[in-house]
């Protein structure tokens, strides 16, 4: 067993010792302080080993002429689960999604390209959903009496309400991009992204559908569906099929592409395509 292996066991090890203790903790359960102790030790020195192997390791591929990106991407892919970091990049990204939009800035739009924004049939439901948080968070803190309880709730609320900000904001300022060399860059705030070169793009119509599935559904004829809202209203048909990633790291393939513009004939007008309804 490696040294990273081993780490990396013992950190999901910890889990269901450290979960009791925050149990016994809210509960006011008086735990001998040896135990609580020994348990602190063991979370401080597997962090301490972690965070000692990201160091060296992202120096280590820094000395191979990677960039520091690349380097802290290849380094945290070897020393953690791949869908643990794939979910911390769209952390990450999501709240310096917040930053963007308050400088109302977009990401990935070059001069000359077109800009399609992609959010109107989810903007009012998310927004709802963040009022209810932020009503939720104030709640609990007058009801729960208890202070290590209030506490955890009180961060895990008002975190959960700016991770839902950034999670709209990634969807303003990430828009699809249509550009100007005749290529389309499709996504959905920071959990999906796909490059399409102009060569590869037959045909960009207008196709209404209000597809079955989540945001991201595959179909046996070769197509996808990427949804917004439950709904599509443009299509791509490809020369050959095109390589996309879901949010968690896993692969498929596509010759047709269904996504949702808000202003879908000024996309298919910018990529050159004409437009027809079906």
């Amino acid at each position: 067993m490696t040294g990273r292996t081993s780490v990396r066991r013992v950190m999901w090890a910890l889990v269901p010792v450290e979960l009791p203790l925050l149990i016994a903790s809210a509960a006011g359960v008086p735990l001998p302080r040896a135990v609580v102790l020994f348990a602190r030790i063991l979370v401080v020195a597997a962090v301490v080993v972690e965070t000692v192997l990201l160091l060296r390791g992202w120096l280590s591929a820094r000395r191979r002429g990677l960039s520091r990106v690349a380097a802290l991407r290849e380094t945290a892919y070897g020393l953690l689960p791949r869908v643990a970091v794939r979910l911390m990049v769209h952390e990450v990204r999501c709240l310096r999604s917040i930053w963007f939009r308050v400088r109302r800035r977009t990401h990935g739009v070059g001069p000359g390209d077109h800009a399609a924004g992609y959010t109107a049939p989810q903007s009012a439901t998310m927004w709802s959903l963040i009022g209810l948080s932020v009503v939720e968070t104030a709640a609990l803190a007058f009801l729960i009496p208890w202070p290590v309880v209030h506490l955890v709730l009180l961060v895990l609320g008002v975190y959960g309400t700016v991770f839902m900000v950034g999670m709209q904001a990634a969807c303003a300022v990430r828009p699809h991009v249509a550009g100007a060399d005749g290529s389309l860059r499709l996504r959905y705030g920071a959990l999906f992204d796909l490059r399409i070169p102009a060569g590869d793009i037959v045909r960009v119509r207008i196709d209404r559908r209000f597809p079955p599935g989540g945001l991201i559904t595959a179909h046996d004829d070769g197509s996808v569906d990427l949804a917004v809202g439950g709904q599509t209203n443009v299509a791509v048909d490809l020369v050959s099929p095109v390589t996309y990633t879901r949010p968690l790291g896993r692969a498929g393939t596509a010759r047709t592409v269904r996504f949702h513009a808000d202003d879908p004939q000024a996309l298919v007008a910018a990529l050159g395509g004409g437009v027809r309804t079906a």
